[in-house]
């Protein structure tokens, strides 16, 4: 059961997640889905993190530019927008908030 209820976590803020990944600098799905991952996030499958990339851009918060490779498959890179790190800003000032509120209903049931 917990592993369903962090899947269901992890949708409700993947999209913040990505965006703040890309504060970083540009990058390609896989490395984002790495980077996630390595963060302690768990794999994030292409079949969940691309619908989200492609969100994110048709909201104008990210751009993304396709890249041939010297070798193998070409690249699409993603790069945040202006637009998108003050959505950043704004939805990770209501994550906090949000988490802070958690965390005292949590402390308040004894949870450590």
């Amino acid at each position: 059961m917990a592993a369903d209820r962090r899947a269901s976590w992890l949708k409700g803020v993947l999209d913040l997640l990505v965006l703040a990944t890309l504060t970083e600098g540009e990058n390609y799905g896989y490395e984002i889905s790495k980077s996630l991952a390595t963060s302690g996030l768990g794999q994030i499958k292409g079949g969940t993190l691309y619908p989200v990339l492609n969100r994110l851009e048709e909201a104008g918060l990210v751009v993304a530019e396709f890249r041939v490779a010297d070798r193998g498959p070409g690249r699409r890179y993603y790069r945040l927008t202006e637009e998108g790190r003050d959505t950043l800003a704004e939805q990770g000032r209501l994550w906090r908030a949000f988490d802070e509120s958690v965390r005292s209903v949590l402390d308040r049931g004894g949870v450590t």
